[in-house]
C-alpha cells in the first residue's frame, strides 16, 4: 500500500455473550475477521467459549479514512464451513480526525473527542477518543448485528508513519 496515512491497532480485547453455534455442546469456538478494502486480519479461535478473551493486536494500514472497518464473528467448524456469528462495523473518521489536532501539550487522559450511540453506528454505549500516553486512542464496545445476541470490546489506536501523509 502506498503512502499510508497511518496505522490502526485494533486490539481485539474480548466478546461477551456471543451467540451459540454448536448446539451439541452449548457453545462455539469463536474467532473475529477485520476487513478493510481489500486488507483482511483475523484473530486466533478461542475453543469452547461463548465469552472468549483474545487480547489480540491486528494492525491495518490506512489509505482511505472513509473506508468503513467492517468485522465478523465466526464459529470455527471443522467439517462444514464456518458458522457467522454476528457483523459490526465502525467508522474511523473521528479518530483520524483528532490524530491531526496539535496535541503534544494535552494531558494524558484528556478526552478529544465523544461518540454517542445511534443507528449510524453499532456501539452500545458512549466512546471515547483519548489522547494516552502520548497516544490517539478510543475504547468501543460493539452490538453484533445480524445475529441473536453478542458483543465485542475493542480498542483502536492510530499509529503514525514516518513518511505518512495523513498529518
Amino acid at each position: 500500500m502506498e503512502n499510508p496515512l497511518g496505522l490502526l491497532r485494533v486490539h481485539v480485547q474480548k466478546g461477551n455473550n456471543l451467540a451459540i453455534r454448536d448446539i451439541t455442546r452449548r457453545s462455539s469456538d469463536p474467532y473475529v475477521v477485520i476487513k478493510m478494502g481489500k486488507q483482511k486480519v483475523k484473530t486466533r479461535v478461542v475453543k469452547k467459549n461463548l465469552n472468549p478473551e483474545w487480547n489480540e493486536k491486528l494492525t491495518l494500514s490506512i489509505s482511505d479514512p472513509n473506508l468503513p472497518v467492517k468485522l465478523a464473528v465466526y464459529d470455527k467448524d471443522t467439517f462444514s464451513r464456518d458458522d457467522k456469528m454476528g457483523d459490526a462495523e465502525f467508522d474511523i473518521g473521528p479518530i483520524h480526525e483528532a490524530v491531526n489536532l496539535q496535541l503534544e501539550c494535552v494531558p494524558s487522559g484528556t478526552i478529544i473527542k465523544k461518540i454517542q450511540p445511534d443507528k449510524q453506528n453499532c456501539l452500545t454505549e458512549e466512546s471515547c477518543i483519548v489522547w494516552s500516553n502520548g497516544k490517539v486512542v478510543q475504547n468501543m464496545i460493539m452490538r453484533l448485528q445480524n445475529v441473536e445476541c453478542g458483543e465485542l470490546e475493542l480498542q483502536l489506536e492510530w499509529i503514525n508513519v514516518p513518511s505518512s501523509r495523513g498529518r
